[in-house]
């Protein structure tokens, strides 16, 4: 369940403060918290706020993670103190469980967020938005792969350095024959999936990618506009709710879906 407080189209009633970015995510979350196994906040909308807007992100936090796992979105990046100081304020200062980050600058600018054994950080890979590919299709290496492809390589082989693997790849649904590429250079690492929603992802294309050829593959479906901006109005909660219930029955049909199609002639006929 993302989190993306934006002040202009927060439903009326609550007015555009920072008290009704508070009262919003809070009572999304209350509202949700049934049919959503993480809650991603979106750092951005908070530190627009200013100063109170950290103060409410650290509530958003803690009101989220006494329901479930919370993932920052936050696509943090860079070197050494900075690195440091960035994985602080995530982990240590608001308590998140992971966050999204930026690989961009190679292994040590990550390795503040990796060295947590019981955080998780998912760099990004293939993004949902319509320019990702301006970079992330840029063909790289002796192979001439597209970069995506070796970041999701380089994610690999990270989290095998690591004892206990805590490495994810933020890969769009509006994406998914990448999403299947990247799942078999990555066959166990988890995916963070956005873009489903209002973004135009396909839900079934982006679960039968995601789960891979035997359907072991790890993957959080996020949501953010296509719930929680379903109603503007003082039935916001209730409808981001049935929005929720929705979206959970759809990923169980896209599963039962994607399993039928991995079912051998062989066994279906025993």
């Amino acid at each position: 369940m993302g989190l993306d407080p934006v002040v202009d189209a927060l439903p009326d009633h609550l007015g555009r403060d920072p008290e009704a970015v508070r009262r919003y995510c809070l009572e999304l979350i209350d509202a949700t918290e049934e049919y959503a196994c993480a809650f991603k906040p979106n750092a951005a909308f908070f530190e627009a706020l200013g100063p109170p807007g950290w103060a409410i992100l650290a509530e958003v936090v803690a009101a989220a993670r006494s329901k479930a796992l919370v993932l920052l979105d936050a696509k943090r990046g860079d070197i050494g103190p900075t690195a440091e100081a960035y994985a602080n304020a995530v982990f240590d200062q608001l308590g998140a469980d992971g966050c999204t980050v930026s690989g961009y600058l190679g292994y040590d600018s990550l390795e503040p967020f990796l060295r947590r054994p019981d955080r998780l950080a998912f760099v990004l890979c293939r993004t949902s938005n319509p320019g990702a590919g301006e970079l992330q299709d840029l063909p790289v290496g002796e192979r001439r792969r597209p970069l995506y492809l070796e970041v999701a390589r380089l994610a690999r082989s990270w989290s095998e350095r690591e004892s206990t693997p805590r490495v994810g790849l933020v890969t769009g649904a509006t994406w998914p024959q990448e999403i299947a590429q990247i799942r078999e250079e990555a066959p166990g690492l988890p995916f963070l999936i956005p873009g489903v929603g209002a973004q135009g992802g396909d839900l079934d294309s982006a679960v039968a990618a995601a789960r891979g050829g035997d359907g072991s593959g790890p993957y959080l479906l996020s949501v953010s506009r296509g719930i929680g901006g379903v109603s503007r109005g003082r039935d916001f909660a209730q409808a981001a709710a049935e929005a929720a219930r929705g979206y959970l029955r759809g990923i169980r049909s896209a599963v039962a879906a994607s399993q039928a199609r991995q079912v051998t002639p062989q066994t279906s006929t025993l």
